[in-house]
């Protein structure tokens, strides 16, 4: 009985040190991203289907100006730095849509730190966490979100969004470290991995 409590006992322990393994591994990595890529964020006034219509709007005003001053950055701090140095003219975007709208709202853009949820781009899925982001609020900033990577640049080719091509690829592995860019792009690979210990650390989860 003793023996078979003791094995009990050593299974849970190294049940344990495996699941704070796996979870120490999946915030490295989602820090190791975060410190690589710059994030765009627009956050609507409400939940309207109006307000909704009026975020994607003003994302599409500001994805067209930032496509072209963007377009030949080399590296993520001169991509801040241009999106800093532009911050008011990408004001100035949003309240042309927001006032050709008919709406008076006011509209706030920053570079910020800001929490993102478990996010997937055609075949990369970004962990949850915290990263780097461009971030456009308009009126009350209460609606739900819109959000995409800007750099390297999954956000914006054209009048399209969230891209996945050849460019953006070559891109995206450019700057990532290999063990990173392999860990995206394998969101079903991590569930089959894992799946024996997904209920137990399913009580350990936030």
């Amino acid at each position: 009985m003793k023996k078979i409590y003791r094995t009990g006992v050593l299974c849970l322990v190294g049940c344990m040190i495996l699941a704070g393994a796996y979870r120490y591994r999946r915030y490295r990595i989602q820090t190791d991203i975060a410190e690589r890529i710059l994030r765009f964020h627009v956050i609507a006034n409400s939940d309207t289907k109006e307000d909704q219509d009026l975020k994607l709007k003003v994302r599409d005003k500001i994805g067209a100006y930032l496509g072209e001053e963007l377009a030949k950055v080399s590296g993520l701090e001169e991509c801040e730095r241009v999106v800093n140095s532009h911050l008011t003219e990408i004001e100035a975007c949003a309240k042309e849509v927001i006032v050709r709208e008919g709406y008076d709202y006011s509209v706030r853009a920053n570079i910020k730190d800001a929490d993102f949820p478990k996010k997937t781009y055609g075949s990369y899925t970004f962990p949850k966490g915290t990263y780097r982001a461009l971030k456009v609020e308009i009126g009350s900033g209460m609606g739900k979100n819109w959000w995409c990577v800007m750099y390297p640049n999954l956000c914006f080719a054209g009048s399209v969004y969230e891209v996945e091509d050849e460019k953006s690829q070559k891109e995206l592995q450019a700057v990532l470290t290999e063990e990173d860019y392999a860990e995206i792009m394998a969101e079903g690979k991590i569930k089959v991995k894992f799946k024996y210990f997904d209920a137990f650390l399913s009580l350990f989860s936030d």
